[in-house]
């Protein structure tokens, strides 16, 4: 079975997410801070008229935070009804994916946790990280819900 998925960049880096939980990706705009939240949230944007909550994965995620650049997006993900945007270098291209060739993440890739990711691909040179948006986001459901 094949997966479409959103590949974009965060320092050296290749990462993926599902184009199924993706809603959207937008060039970067004015972000309203909201004191007291953690570090990696930079605020809030006004997107069509819905509040949406913005994270910067550079800093999720411990890397070295660099200035934004023409390149730089927001990626719009959809979690169990939760969405949020994803301040990310570059939002590089769509790809095809065989489930068959994911394979399971190394320990750590540039300092992130395992927790983070579902697994990498080998696509010709390329190694692309598949992200997994539930323990990035730190959205916890009580009951685990698939869809079949």
């Amino acid at each position: 079975m094949e997966m479409k998925t959103i590949i974009f960049q965060l320092q050296d880096e290749e990462y993926g997410i599902p184009v199924n939980q993706v809603k959207s990706i937008e060039k970067l705009q004015h972000i309203t801070r909201v004191p007291r939240t953690v570090p990696f949230v930079k605020g809030v944007i006004n997107l069509r008229g819905v509040v949406t909550p913005i994270i910067d994965l550079r800093s999720r995620f411990g890397l070295t935070s660099v200035d934004y650049t023409e390149n730089t997006r927001i990626i719009i993900v959809s979690i169990d009804d939760i969405e949020v945007g994803l301040i990310v270098d570059a939002a590089n291209d769509v790809v095809d994916i065989k489930e068959g060739d994911i394979e399971p993440p190394p320990e750590v890739v540039d300092g992130i946790g395992i927790d983070y990711l579902n697994g990498v691909i080998k696509i010709d040179k390329r190694l692309l990280i598949l992200l997994n948006l539930q323990k990035v986001l730190n959205v916890h459901k009580e009951a685990e819900t698939k869809k079949v």
